[in-house]
């Protein structure tokens, strides 16, 4: 490498794009053209800084493995900011191979936080934490250590354990005063913020209040019965119910612990169960069917009790009897959580993240469009959405999850 390319390598290290677009932007050879798409990238001119990439990619050709390598993670990287997830990680996955065959341990390290943070984008909380977990951090350079401790930050976050995220945000704050990066310190202060909003919402006794995440973990640990709508469990200390497959027994469930200690008329829960205005003889039936059904769900942590005009719920252990509650309620919930990150989302990224179908997240979107709450911008393959970021609250506990712990 040439004294001008090392020269604009180093401006990149250091976030200016500028300056290193200055001494290679009239270059045509593969080492400039890869420079110049990751210039461009830094500045967000995202479809520029892909072209340069892919140029540079096969300027190198087959005979250098490694060179290439390097541009197809870094266009991979401007894959994962774009949120166009198609072919990233069979992309990401030979590339760690080519540098584990040539023994270059800093970029298959990078990789693998690529990696992750694909798995964090997408809700693959144990597929991270693995990729986390066979980290080799020793001897990696501060900005490796910085990125690594804020997925571990992500991944606590996401987990609902705050204790554990606090602790990865200030390995990551060290590290990143270390790197010397502005740009990278304002990430971990950005980070930190999320620690301060609330996460979700309590209903005790009637009346809802704003949660932190502290607040969060605390109440799943305690011993009152925690009718947990974040991921449609029940709760009393370590013993969870799942109701996540059971959305009529929820929603039950739900009703009955909102108006706690006090009943819950029949016809009230039979329209919010049902979706019904008028209760008949068969919804009766339904509905005793029903609380048969939770009452068994229910039968080492509660107790469903009949009353004069309805029914109410009898905790077994004596404590209060709490809801829990995302900040956001009703089916779009998780769609707006991942829009608000303020990137700007393809139809088939949103249905992988969410494990949807295309036309069912195409059907959300319009809605939500029409609602004013987001908005799409292109056209065609192009055709992108976005959402207002959310400053009032954390989306954690509302991001989608294939594998949340108890």
């Amino acid at each position: 490498m040439d004294a001008r390319l090392r020269v604009a390598a180093q401006a990149l290290r250091e976030g200016d794009p500028l300056g290193a677009l200055q001494r290679v932007a009239l270059r045509e050879d593969p080492p400039a053209l890869a420079l110049r798409g990751i210039a461009m990238a830094q500045l967000g001119e995202f479809a520029t800084a892909t072209h340069l990439l892919r140029r540079a990619a096969r300027a190198y050709g087959s005979e250098a493995p490694l060179p290439r390598a390097r541009c197809n993670v870094a266009e991979a990287e401007v894959a994962l900011a774009t949120r166009d997830f198609e072919g990233v990680n069979d992309t990401l996955r030979e590339a760690l191979q080519t540098f584990q065959r040539h023994d270059d341990a800093g970029n298959a390290r990078y990789v693998t936080l690529l990696r992750v943070r694909l798995a964090l984008l997408l809700g693959r909380l144990d597929e991270a934490r693995r990729g986390l977990a066979g980290l080799d951090l020793r001897d990696a350079p501060p900005m490796h250590v910085a990125l690594a401790h804020l997925l571990s930050f992500e991944l606590a976050l996401r987990q609902g354990t705050p204790r554990v995220a606090r602790e990865a945000l200030g390995h990551a704050r060290t590290a990143a005063e270390r790197a010397r990066l502005p740009a990278l310190r304002a990430e971990v202060e950005q980070a930190a913020r999320l620690l301060s909003l609330p996460a979700a919402k309590v209903v005790a006794r009637g009346n809802p209040r704003p949660i932190l995440m502290d607040e969060v973990e605390s109440l799943r640990a305690s011993m009152d019965l925690v009718i947990d709508g974040c991921r449609r469990t029940v709760r009393a200390g370590a013993h969870v119910v799942p109701l996540a497959s059971r959305p009529v027994l929820f929603a039950l469930l739900r009703r009955l612990a909102e108006a706690w200690p006090e009943d819950v008329p029949r016809d009230e829960l039979v329209g919010c169960a049902f979706g019904v205005r008028r209760m008949n003889a068969s919804h009766r039936v339904r509905l005793r069917v029903e609380l048969g059904r939770l009452r068994t769900h229910l039968r080492d942590l509660a107790e469903i009790q009949a009353t004069p005009r309805g029914f109410t719920l009898v905790h077994r252990r004596q404590a209060e009897v709490r809801v829990l509650l995302p900040p956001i309620e009703g089916t779009n919930g998780a769609l707006l959580a991942l829009l608000s990150d303020g990137e700007h989302w393809s139809t088939s990224s949103l249905a992988l993240a969410l494990g949807a179908s295309q036309r069912t997240v195409q059907r959300a979107l319009s809605s939500l469009e029409e609602a004013g709450q987001v908005h799409v911008l292109g056209r065609g393959r192009a055709r992108r959405w976005a959402a207002p970021p959310v400053s009032a609250f954390t989306t954690a506990l509302l991001l989608p999850s294939s594998n949340l712990p108890d």
